[in-house]
C-alpha cells in the first residue's frame, strides 16, 4: 500500500466513523438504546478519535522528522493514536459512572504509559 492510498484510505474511514459517531449522537437515546447504544457510541467515537489522532499525528511525524521512513512514522502515529483513544475514551467513560479523579487518572496515564513503553521495547529487542 502507498502513502497515498494509506491517507486516503484512512481519511475515508475516519469521516465515515465521525458521520457514525454523529448519528448515534443525534438519534439514539442512550436512555432507552441500553448497553447496545453506549457501546455503539463509545466503539465509534474510539475509532474516529483513533483515524483522526493517527493521521494528525502522522502528519506532525511527517513535516517535522523529514528524513525517517514514511512506514515508521505511520506505525508510531498509528499505535500512539490508538493509546490516545484509549486515555480519552476511557476518560469519557469514567467521567459518566462518576468515577473520573485525579487518581483513577492517574493510574490510566501510568497504565498508558508502561504499555508504550512495553512496546517500545519489545520492538528493539525483535
Amino acid at each position: 500500500m502507498t502513502l497515498r492510498s494509506y491517507l486516503i484510505y484512512m481519511s475515508t474511514a475516519t469521516g465515515i466513523c465521525w458521520l457514525v459517531w454523529l448519528f448515534v449522537i443525534f438519534s439514539v437515546n442512550p436512555e432507552t438504546a441500553g448497553m447496545f447504544g453506549l457501546v455503539l457510541f463509545y466503539l465509534s467515537f474510539f475509532l474516529a478519535l483513533a483515524g483522526t489522532a493517527a493521521i494528525v499525528g502522522f502528519v506532525i511525524r511527517f513535516i517535522a522528522l523529514k528524513k525517517a521512513l514514511a512506514f515508521r512514522l505511520v506505525r508510531d502515529a498509528f499505535r500512539q493514536s490508538f493509546l490516545f483513544a484509549i486515555l480519552i475514551s476511557a476518560s469519557l467513560l469514567l467521567l459518566s459512572k462518576n468515577l473520573f479523579n485525579w487518581l483513577s487518572t492517574f493510574f490510566l496515564i501510568v497504565g498508558l504509559s508502561a504499555l508504550e513503553y512495553f512496546m517500545i521495547s519489545y520492538k528493539k529487542t525483535n
